[in-house]
């Protein structure tokens, strides 16, 4: 369980001295429905693990906290849907399939499926992707379930050991450069080189050399048209870069590891502090009893595309329904 990150957090916020504003770790006693806590500000780093936080979370966001991150887009949120929207904004990711569990849901049967074409077209699939490959669960995280793939006989094998589980298969991105990224409050962003192939507690340490500055701007721009486009308020973003192309490999992770073991003293100390400006800064925007939340531009361009249309489509209406105004007859008179 982490620890140096929150409590770190409070402590930076708490020493800012700020009128109004303190820090403190949650703590949910009764939660009726409807009414909110006196919080103006949550980050959420657990609720992934425990849904009756998830559950709390949403009940304080619709009474007017500001919970980072968006509690409902989390839970609609997976990373099929990130590639899918990184493909439609723009932004370069690897080649994916998503396929269905290898074994039927609970309280499922042969009939529940009768829209999915068995046996999948596998040759098709295996062309498009080709190997090595890459199978990981359509959602979740903390690299479970991922396996690398040199073959068809290792994804059958693969495959058949993952269950209930929605996987994703992918495009191997043969990377000369990978960077892990922080983007905070939508604007706060920290490019960190970063080895995937390393044991855990070495990924942080890289013998690539200064990535040019061309590249480095171009990592930023997706980083901030990823975070943009999905509403995350607190998240990394990882890069792969191949010929040159940053090639955007992992971006849902709400709750990105933050720990000092980890990431290392440098990047902790620079995520303690946008963290703790994030916060303050959100806590001075907060309106009482309003909608708080980041919403991501694919929900309010959406929002706003669909509010378009009824407008169109209501002044249509009222212009059939108008009658038309009757035409003044003129005389002229004599003399």
């Amino acid at each position: 369980m982490e620890r140096s990150f929150p409590e770190a957090f409070v402590e930076r916020v708490n020493k800012m001295g700020l009128k109004d504003i303190q820090a403190e770790p949650v703590l949910i006693d009764m939660v009726q429905q409807g009414v909110g806590d006196d919080y103006a500000v949550i980050i959420d780093r657990i609720s992934q693990d425990v849904p009756f936080y998830r559950a709390y979370l949403k009940n304080a966001a619709i009474s007017g906290t500001a919970v980072i991150n968006n509690p409902f887009w989390w839970s609609a949120d997976e990373k099929f849907f990130n590639n899918a929207l990184a493909v439609k904004i723009g932004v370069p990711v690897p080649k994916t399939v998503i396929l269905p569990s290898h074994e039927r849901p609970t309280d499922t049967s042969d009939s529940s499926f009768s829209n999915l074409k068995f046996p999948l077209s596998w040759e098709k699939i295996f062309e498009h992707i080709g190997f090595p490959a890459y199978m990981k669960p359509h959602a979740g995280g903390g690299w479970k379930s991922v396996y690398k793939l040199n073959n068809m006989d290792d994804f059958f094998k693969a495959y058949s050991e993952t269950g209930q589980l929605v996987m994703m298969l992918q495009e191997e991105i043969i990377f000369e450069d990978y960077f892990r990224c922080y983007c905070l409050g939508g604007k706060y962003v920290r490019i960190m080189q970063y080895e995937p192939r390393n044991p855990h507690h070495l990924r942080y340490q890289s013998n690539n050399g200064p990535a040019s500055a061309k590249l480095l701007k171009q990592v930023n721009d997706y980083v901030l048209q990823l975070c943009h486009s999905l509403g995350y308020d607190f998240n990394t973003v990882e890069m792969a870069v191949r010929n040159g192309i940053p090639y955007a490999i992992d971006f849902c992770n709400p709750a990105p590891d933050a720990d000092i073991k980890s990431v290392g003293q440098e990047n902790f100390d620079w995520v303690v502090e946008h963290a703790s400006k994030m916060a303050v800064e959100r806590a001075q925007m907060q309106k009482p009893g309003q909608d708080n939340l980041t919403w991501g531009t694919f929900v309010r361009d959406g929002v706003a595309n669909f509010e378009s249309h009824n407008t169109s489509m209501a002044s249509k209406a009222e212009s059939k329904e108008k009658p038309k105004a009757e035409k003044t007859a003129k005389t002229k008179t004599k003399k």
